[in-house]
């Protein structure tokens, strides 16, 4: 029950003040959107053009450069190489088919880790002796270098897709689990109390009390979670050497390319934000109907 139909069942006019409220805080965001944009816009241009202009203008320099090309690129080139690969390819093929590989692995390791990280930070969080038990072995799991995790998984499971998804699988798990178990910590034990008090079995409780006070939670971690999947993917890709953006990130740096390897990092940059941008409407939906949720402000 959302906080305007709550008040319009006690007292009309505070309905009509939370409704009028509502209407001012979106008018509000509606005329701010511009401003906003116009600046991220300006903020683009300003890096940009800065290092454009660092590239190509310095008279004390040797080579009369700020910022030497070798090593950082510039954007014009970045912007040609892109071209490139989307007109004629990558070296490892269609720039499409790398892009859907690694999006694949990382499709693959979200689900699996954000369900496995669920299930196993509400069991732990809801039962104390399975959280006192297997506490020491997800910290040292947890404090284990991923970069060591991706090299068994090549060894044990092979150059194929599923090493890569196994990584992402690691690095979301963690980023899942220990939202999930933080919030099944945090819900209000005077709710869960009066649930039992009302007749309500643990399997009720689980998903009618418990869930629901822990999904801003867990939906907080989405955020993080999809970005650690894709690095996973292409962490797995790059030293596995598999078709997908690491193997084009990692034939850019051998070749001395830094053009190639800002151009593959712009293109992991707009799936990420594609993602966050689904994610951030999947949980505007999910959470509505919380009276103190605040949907309005991201970062």
């Amino acid at each position: 029950m959302s906080a305007v139909s709550a008040a319009s069942r006690n007292d009309p006019a505070r309905a009509e003040e939370a409704t009028s409220a509502a209407r001012a805080r979106a008018r509000e965001r509606a005329n701010r959107r511009p401003f906003v944009n116009a600046l991220r816009v300006t903020f683009a241009v300003v890096v940009l053009g800065a290092w454009e202009i660092g590239t190509a203008v310095d008279a004390a320099h040797p080579n009369g450069l700020w910022i030497d090309p070798f090593f950082y690129g510039r954007p014009s080139g970045v912007a040609a190489q892109l071209w490139t690969w989307i007109t004629s390819g990558t070296a490892q093929g269609p720039l499409w088919l790398q892009i859907a590989t690694t999006l694949e692995e990382a499709f693959l390791g979200f689900l699996i880790g954000v369900a496995l990280g669920i299930v196993f930070g509400v069991a732990l969080g809801r039962v104390r002796m399975l959280a006192d038990v297997f506490a020491p072995y997800i910290k040292a799991l947890n404090a284990m270098p991923r970069v060591v995790l991706g090299s068994i998984f090549i060894i044990t499971i092979g150059y194929g897709i599923w090493s890569k998804v196994a990584l992402a699988v690691v690095l979301v798990f963690f980023v899942v689990f220990f939202n999930a178990f933080q919030g099944v910590r945090e819900v209000d034990r005077v709710m869960i109390a009066n649930a039992r008090i009302l007749g309500a079995t643990e399997r009720q409780l689980s998903t009618h009390v418990i869930l629901p006070s822990a999904l801003s939670w867990i939906l907080a971690s989405l955020h993080t979670s999809f970005g650690f999947a894709l690095v996973g993917a292409v962490v797995g890709e790059y030293l596995g050497a598999i078709h997908g953006i690491g193997l084009v990130i990692a034939t850019a740096q051998a070749t001395f390319n830094p053009n190639g390897v800002f151009a593959a990092m712009f293109i992991l940059a707009i799936v990420a934000l594609t993602a966050e941008v689904v994610l951030t409407s999947l949980e505007n939906r999910l959470i509505r109907w919380r009276p103190n949720a605040i949907t309005d402000v991201h970062i």
